[in-house]
């Protein structure tokens, strides 16, 4: 069974093709589905999307739920056919705690609606109390530019002047804009990306999308819709109406957890963003819209769920009317990391005819349990039966079995103890090498750049220079003998911050000498030295003798698995690398490099493991008594369920305990020791060592 098949169950599924007659006969039907477990409801939602032609707003209980709401139907459905809808900011007429990303994720969602009306939309109690403008005003107010359009400069500027835009030398966020000769940059409300717009006379020759870290161009695009911040911007202008989204989608379906626990919310917050008005009326300068302008009530949400389709899925429905169907369903059980429990639940599925699927975004995590399920099949106890599973690379917040269907579904995280992280869209961007616009405005005057092709020199701040009769702005930099080069904004990409020895200020290039040319040259040089030592270094280490531990067993990676979070692809990289170099005949020497919190350790802890399960003895070298006792404590935690001994010796300890520890050592009674530059004294002797851990923390 795919994903494809476990869509069409559900599609075809008796309650589905029930609700659905019930929906299209109705158009203010009210359900409720009772007994949904784990993540069943983005099934029925898939099911439902796909036949009814209407848009699909889900309210859950607060943020969280919508997050992993939304990654749910982002899997399912796909997510080119989801919005998120968040709320603009944390209390009314709190203008300053306004979040200008999640302004820009609302007006996104207004656009999108503006042109397909079938979207699946999340949202949550704090996100729907504010009102949203009218649909036909968010239409007048859109600048649209097209390709070879005619359109003045000046035209332009007072538009997005009086949509409330800023200018700027540099775009770098929503509800900003930049001329510099022929050329506009826009950061509307309604993109993600800034727009470059660039004219000759008149005429829009070119429209590009760029990067607002690096400047450099995306993509071409044939036409944009400028938006304005319509939501907050205006807060203390009543020139616009503003609608609930409910009315802004018009006639959706509407999802909730409880209708009840909404209007409770939204009664409750109503009341406090009067109270609030009452004070900022008195005490405020700024004029505020009262709260029946800027946000909706109880009684205006009450009316609205009465008069459209209402789907809820909690545990009571808040109309009586409401048309039960009752879901035989459960959520996934809990094994605690007990992994024949496991087995043992999927034999019986087996033999009830369930399907079970294992849900699980990476291969690796799959791969696993298919190892970890193998080792298990070939205990005594589990001689002659058969363990069934299908996998699937899809990730969900939580695993169920429902019983009409006979599938039970499990999750890997669930299934391992592990953090499930939801992801919504990020919109920090960051580029390690390239100059930012952040960097422009932390410069000072006389500070060092570097330009690649031209090499160091002294930032003198922008200037605006004439390029075929048009101004534009430049970067300014002085270089020996007082030359000038002026860099064009659109050449960032080429500069960057001067890093050197601190304390010896570097020395100027000289425009158009070799001195720059050779530096690269000679850098370049001293690299492949560096290469060539270590070539030869690395050649004798090969040649020499060393112990190849085995593969992996089912322990590692039921070790491996039970991490309680999810691993990075860096991390993954690094576990899989230090033990393929382990495996090898030769010694191995390797170094991982990580900042604080990046998962060192457990890249450790999982080559420290490989190595006890091959009956060696491993080496923890800590430059601190602390950080020996730190890692004593996290080595312990992680290995508690595993055939494997850990012990530590430091200044803490006593000379009876450090000579009993070292006893127990030297018989091979301790699998993993860690401590100071004391495991490395003359009457320290292992059993067997063979590995050895040293952590620099440099």
């Amino acid at each position: 069974m795919n994903l494809s098949d476990l869509k069409y169950l559900y599609s075809q599924s008796g309650n589905v093709k029930q609700i659905r007659d019930l929906l299209s006969q109705q158009k203010d039907v009210k359900i409720h589905l009772k007994g949904l477990a784990g993540s069943q409801l983005s099934f029925y939602a898939n099911a439902l999307y796909n036949t009814q032609n209407q848009a699909h707003l889900f309210i859950a209980q607060d943020k969280e739920e919508a997050a992993y709401l939304l990654n749910d139907l982002e899997n399912l459905v796909g997510k080119e056919h989801v919005l998120f809808f968040p709320s603009s900011y944390k209390r009314p007429y709190q203008v300053e705690e306004i979040d200008n990303a999640n302004v820009m994720l609302r007006t996104e969602v207004l656009t999108e609606l503006n042109n397909n009306k079938n979207y699946l939309i999340v949202t949550y109690p704090e996100a729907l109390r504010e009102k949203v403008i009218d649909k036909q005003q968010l239409q007048q107010n859109a600048l649209v530019i097209n390709k070879n359009d005619s359109l003045s400069l000046d035209f332009i500027n007072e538009v997005l002047f009086d949509y409330g835009f800023e200018r700027v030398d540099f775009v770098s966020k929503p509800g900003e804009y930049a001329i510099r000769g022929g050329i506009v940059d826009v950061f509307s409300f309604a993109n993600e990306n800034p727009y470059r717009i660039e004219f000759f006379g008149d005429d829009v020759e070119s429209i590009r999308m760029f990067d607002v870290v690096s400047q450099t161009s995306i993509g071409d695009v044939n036409k944009i819709t400028v938006v304005p911040n319509t939501q907050s911007a205006n807060e203390q202008s009543d020139e616009y109406k503003r609608v609930s989204l409910i009315e802004y989608i018009q006639t959706p379906i509407i999802w909730a957890k409880s209708a009840a626990h909404l209007l409770e919310y939204l009664d409750e917050s109503y009341d406090k963003a009067k109270e609030i008005f009452e004070r900022k009326k008195e005490n405020s300068p700024l004029k505020h819209l009262p709260p029946e302008q800027l946000f909706v009530n109880k009684t205006e949400i009450e009316q609205l769920l009465a008069e459209n389709s209402l789907i809820e899925y909690g545990l009571s429905a808040y109309f009586n009317y409401a048309v039960e169907f009752e879901i035989n369903a459960e959520p996934q059980h809990s094994f605690n990391k007990n992994f024949h429990l496991f087995a043992q639940e999927l034999i019986h599925n087996t033999e009830k005819g369930y399907q079970s699927i294992f849900l699980a975004d990476s291969l690796k995590q799959t791969e696993r349990l298919e190892e970890i399920m193998e080792g298990i099949v070939q205990e005594p106890e589990f001689e002659g039966k058969e363990i069934r599973f299908k996998s699937l690379y899809i990730t969900l917040a939580g695993g169920f079995i429902d019983k009409q269907l006979k599938i039970a579904c499990y999750t890997d995280h669930e299934l391992f103890n592990r953090y499930h992280r939801f992801h919504l869209r990020d919109k920090a961007r960051t580029k390690a090498k390239e100059f930012s616009l952040k960097d422009l405005n932390s410069l000072q005057k006389g500070d060092y750049v570097t330009h690649i092709d031209h090499g160091v020199g002294k930032f003198s701040g922008l200037e605006k220079i004439e390029v075929n009769g048009k101004k534009q702005e430049a970067i300014r930099i002085i270089y020996a003998n007082n030359d000038i080069l002026y860099v064009s904004i659109h050449s960032l990409h080429k500069i960057s911050k001067y890093t050197g020895k601190e304390g010896a200020p570097p020395r100027i290039d000289r425009l158009g000498s070799n001195h720059w040319k050779k530096a690269k040259q000679k850098a370049k040089s001293k690299v492949k030295e560096i290469a060539y030592d270590l070539i030869k270094l690395y050649a004798k280490r090969k040649a020499s003798k060393g112990f190849a531990f085995s593969p992996d067993t089912y322990l590692q990676h039921e070790l491996e698995a039970s991490f309680l979070y999810e691993d990075t692809p860096d991390q993954y990289k690094a576990t899989e690398d230090v033990k393929r170099d382990m495996e090898k005949p030769y010694p191995m020497d390797r170094l991982v490099c990580g900042d604080v919190g990046f998962g060192k350790t457990e890249v450790a802890i999982r080559a420290a493991f490989k190595a006890v399960a091959d009956n060696k003895q491993v080496a923890v070298l800590v430059p601190t008594t602390i950080l020996a006792l730190q890692h004593y404590k996290t080595f312990k935690k992680r290995l508690k369920d595993f055939p494997c001994t850990v012990d530590y010796i430091n200044r803490f300890k006593t000379s009876k305990q450090q000579k009993e520890t070292l006893k127990k050592l030297k018989e091979g009674k301790v699998d993993i020791l860690i401590g100071t530059h004391r495991i490395v004294g003359k009457d320290v002797e292992f059993n067997d060592l063979g590995l050895l851990i040293i952590d620099e923390e440099q």
